[in-house]
Formats: structure tokens, sequence, C-alpha cells
């Protein structure tokens, strides 16, 4: 059982408190800041990457989560004594086939929508390739966009989903609490000031769906994958002014955000698509257990 596996290091719920609380109190701390001095975030940014370039900025962006990946390793490893392995997966080893099918699954999901949209309304989605910028994209994207998006797995499907549900002893509690602070924590994103708080519908929504495919199939290679995927063909592929990400991608979004359908469509139908097609592959059973049962005494687990 994934969530169990907290037992495998040494316990001690206070070990569970410094790092999510220092995370999400930065930027909570972040978010305040900029409600309290009534800063205009797109126009920021704007600003810094008119003087630095899109590829410098990005860089800036995702480099301090490989500082945050490789410290929430170390705090697993050598404080929890916990194995990274434990912190992945309930199986003998990363099964890395998890991994990409749903990465390509989903990198074609994505190709296909943004064709669709850029063919059926060219004046909502501009061309913007340029070989050499977006080769440097390519070179940088591959290197961090994959920690950046790992880091937020181990964190909220990986670490703090083990130690809620150590600490709750059940599984509805941290799927719930998970997805909802995954949610939060994009709040302040400046695509949230330019289409609203339905925006959060999605952010949550995407953590919850993350969660129950983690408890599902009881390890993080699929939500890895998805997350993976999800951000690095999206900055790739298609960017806009108004978004976190903003890269020398193929094509701009250039269209007015709005908060319509598109906001809830993922959450409402492509979610459970995707739902479907990976419990008839991975043949999942036992959702009432897995998703809101409780945790096994811990002499029982191998039985």
């Amino acid at each position: 059982m994934y969530i169990a596996q907290g037992r495998d290091g040494e316990l001690g719920m206070w070990k569970y408190l410094p790092i999510p609380i220092a995370f999400i109190g930065l930027m909570g701390l972040n978010f305040l800041l900029s409600q309290a001095l009534n800063m205009d975030v797109a126009a920021i940014m704007a600003e810094e990457i008119s003087k630095k370039g899109k590829n410098r900025f990005f860089i800036e962006n995702m480099i301090i989560f490989v500082f945050l990946l490789a410290g929430l390793f170390f705090w697993v490893r050598y404080v929890h004594r916990q194995s990274l392995l434990s912190l992945t997966t309930s199986r003998k080893k990363v099964d890395w086939s998890r991994f990409f099918f749903i990465f390509l699954v989903m990198s074609a999901f994505i190709v296909i929508s943004t064709l669709i949209s850029y063919y059926s309304d060219p004046n909502s989605v501009r061309l913007n390739f340029d070989l050499i910028p977006f080769l440097i994209l390519l070179s940088i994207a591959i290197l961090l966009v994959p920690i950046q998006t790992s880091f937020e797995e181990y964190l909220f499907r990986g670490y703090l989903m083990q130690g809620l549900g150590l600490a709750t002893k059940n599984k509805w509690m941290p799927l719930l609490i998970t997805s909802i602070v995954f949610g939060v924590m994009h709040a302040a994103n400046p695509e949230v000031e330019k289409i609203g708080p339905i925006l959060m519908v999605y952010y949550i929504g995407t953590g919850l769906f993350l969660g129950i495919i983690t408890l599902m199939d009881e390890g993080l290679e699929l939500a890895l994958g998805f997350h993976a995927a999800n951000n690095l063909i999206t900055v790739l592929l298609v960017t806009s002014d108004w978004t976190a990400l903003q890269t020398d991608s193929i094509f701009i979004d250039t269209s007015d955000p709005s908060g319509g359908y598109e906001i809830v469509l993922p959450v409402l139908i492509v979610f459970p698509i995707f739902l479907f097609i990976l419990s008839k592959k991975y043949k999942w059973t036992g959702w009432r257990d897995k998703l809101l049962g409780t945790l096994p005494p811990k002499q029982t687990l191998n039985n």
C-alpha cells in the first residue's frame, strides 16, 4: 500500500512539518504581498521578459526547483531515513513504462487539441516558431521542466499524501487536502488574476485527478508522467503573454482569457476519460477502499 510506505522511514510527525510549512508559507507570503501591494504580476513579468528575454526568464523561474527537489530528497533520505523508492512507488522498482505511457498519451492529447484550435480559429493561435530560440528552449525545458513537475508530485502526491495518511489513518483526507492545497498554490499565477477564481476549479480538479491515479495505481509513476507531459509539451507548443509560463513556443495563444467551458471541460470530461483508459489498462479494482478506506495496522501490511 503506497501511503503506508511512509512507515518505512523513521516516524515522528514533526518531521513532516518543516518542508510543507516552508514551501506553502513562501507561496502564501508571495500571494499576500502581491495582493497587499496591489502588484500587477503580468506587467512585472512582461518587464522582466523584455529585459532578459524569455529563455533567461524561464531558466530563472525553473532553476529554484532543482534545489527544492534536492532538498526534499535529502530530507526524506536522511531525516526520515526513508528510501526514495518507497516515496515513489509500492512496486519493487519504478515502472517507467507507466510514466512513458501516460506521458505519450497526454502529449498526443495536447498536440492534437492545439492543432485543432489553430486550424479552427487561426486568429486566436498565432504561429511563433523561430528555430534558434526554440532549440535553446527545448534544451532548457527537457532538463528543467521534469524537475519542476517532479518536485510538485513528490511533495504533494508523495510526501504530503503519505504524511497526512499516517496522521489521519485514512486515504480520503490526504486526497482531498493535497488536492486543495495544490490548487491554492497556483492562486498567485497571473492567469488566475486574468480569468478569475473559477480557474481554481481546474487546478484543484487537476490535483484531485493526480491524487486519484496515485492512490489507485499505488505509486507516483502515472502522476509524474502526466504532469511532466502537461507542462513540458505546453511550454514547447503553446503559451501566451498572460500565463505563468511564457516561452519561445511554437504557437502563441492570442485569444482573450475567459472563464468559460474550457475551464471545467478537462475536469468533467477529459480527466474521467483518462481515468477510464488507465483503469482498463492497469485493471484497477477496489476503488472505494483505495480512495476512501482506512490504513491497516502496521503489522498487517505484508499479510
